[in-house]
């Protein structure tokens, strides 16, 4: 079981956001299994922007044999950063899976 720590950043971390991170997150165990954890920080960057707010999701996920595989999204969509976290992830991990059969 893929144990997921999620630290929000000068925001509230709400009920709906876990609930997005650990299902968008944890199923990235079905591409590997040997995940040992997976570090979320979600939050407001504390830039200042011109336009609204802009929100940032980091993940850094505890793989065996290689370390920490790590991806990183700024959106002004929360939501949409999460989905690129994972999807960056999802092809990280693919890589290193591929890596892993050509020994």
């Amino acid at each position: 079981m893929l144990k997921i720590n999620i630290k929000g950043t000068n925001m509230e971390l709400t009920e709906a956001i876990k609930n997005y991170v650990n299902e968008k997150i944890g199923s990235l165990e079905k591409y590997y299994e040997g995940i040992l954890e997976a570090r979320v920080d979600v939050g407001v960057t504390s830039k200042h922007h011109q336009k609204g707010t802009i929100y940032r999701a980091e993940v850094n996920l505890e793989v065996p044999q290689k370390g920490v595989l790590r991806a990183e999204a700024t959106r002004d969509d929360l939501y949409l950063a999460i989905n690129e976290v994972k999807n960056d992830l999802q092809i990280q991990i693919k890589k290193f899976k591929e890596k892993m059969r050509g020994y």
